[in-house]
């Protein structure tokens, strides 16, 4: 890549220049006033890391387990949708940065490329396939048997999205997916109604039409019924939303406010995973999304209870700026960065990584 970039804040950056407006706002903005797009990264600021010292690093192996499946950083890639704005490969382009990657790439029901095709271009990647259920339950059962037999290995079913947030940036660009894109999962109206916008943002009349807002707990149920995938839960943010989850049967808890897109006002992600990871204990594996731009915000959340953290932007913004090339480059700086948080904390590998060695701010301003 021709411009030298230091940290993910120079990708975005980059990214912000060159993407057209509509595709910019879309990607980079939250709901409402955006407060809660605010607290996903000052949340992180007001933790603290109680670094160890004197402790032999010189040994680092920072990967781990998501689902029985080794993985060689803690940290895999949320699902982003319509990601051929950003470049023209779009989430094939990721796929294959996380397949080099050797981690998970979870691609998004709303996808620019179909689950066929991603497959085919990073068939040894580890994938997972994030789940909207629609009105139409055949829709939704269609998507899952595509996703099986093209060897997905989990369905993360989003859980947070009964109809989409107050996204008044799209809502003031009319935001529509550009003309020479479709929804690749689909077919017919499924697939181009996103393409134009009577009043307001094209993608809520997309889905307040067609996603089924009367979703309840029985549906986990009906979703396990009718498949062997193992089911993560993703917009858990509470402890009493986990235990159910845990309680129906979800093999992970996924904790997520959906990058602020959805209802303002809740808690940053990485402010509600204490929480949820003390109320599950041991019986299922959390993650966490949400506002993770560098390494030592790695560490926080693995200290606070993640198995393993995921992102999203961050790699629209890799994909920007140089295709796989990008998404690639965003990855391997995320890994020197957690490795050099793990060695400066004085931890070897993830069991290092103790609830002890972080803590808020507010324990140092009483002092």
């Amino acid at each position: 890549m021709e411009h030298k970039f230091v940290c993910i804040k120079d990708f975005e950056k980059h990214a912000l220049d060159n993407l057209t407006p509509a595709v910019r706002d879309y990607y980079k903005s939250g709901a409402g006033d955006e407060d809660t797009l605010k607290w996903n990264r000052s949340a992180f600021k007001k933790l603290r890391i109680r670094a160890r010292v004197l402790r032999d690093v010189s040994k680092r192996d920072i990967g781990t387990t998501a689902l029985g499946e080794r993985v060689s950083m803690p940290l895999g890639v949320s699902p982003t949708a319509m990601q051929r704005m950003a470049h023209p490969d779009g989430e094939c382009a990721n796929a294959k940065a996380v397949q080099a990657a050797d981690t998970v790439f979870i691609l998004s029901t709303l996808s620019t490329s179909s689950i066929e095709e991603v497959a085919a271009a990073a068939p040894r990647a580890i994938k997972w396939f994030q789940l909207y259920v629609y009105f139409d339950r055949g829709v939704t059962l269609d998507l899952i048997r595509r996703a099986e037999r093209a060897g997905f290995k989990a369905l993360v079913l989003t859980v947070d999205t009964p109809l989409f947030g107050d996204r008044r940036l799209d809502i003031r660009n009319k935001f529509a997916l550009p003309a020479h894109l479709k929804f690749a999962n689909f077919e017919g109206h499924l697939s181009d109604k996103i393409n134009r916008s009577e009043d307001g943002s094209g993608l809520n009349e997309y889905t307040n039409d067609l996603f089924d807002d009367s979703l309840s707990w029985d549906d986990v149920d009906w979703l396990r019924s009718v498949t062997e995938l193992p089911i993560v839960l993703k917009g858990i943010l509470t402890a009493e939303d986990a235990v159910i989850g845990v309680e129906r049967g979800a093999s992970a808890i996924l904790v997520s406010n959906h990058g602020a897109r959805q209802i303002d006002g809740v808690p940053a992600s990485i402010e509600a995973l204490p929480e949820v990871a003390k109320a599950v204990g041991d019986r299922v594996e959390v993650y966490m999304d949400g506002g993770i731009t560098q390494g030592t915000d790695v560490f926080k959340a693995l200290a606070l209870g993640a198995k393993m953290v995921f992102f999203g932007r961050p790699m629209l913004w890799g994909l920007t700026c140089a295709g796989e090339q990008g998404a690639r480059a965003v990855l391997e700086m995320m890994r020197r960065e957690i490795t050099l948080a793990f060695a400066l904390a004085g931890c070897s590998n993830v069991k290092e990584v103790t609830r002890d060695m972080v803590e808020h701010e507010s324990t140092y301003s009483r002092l």
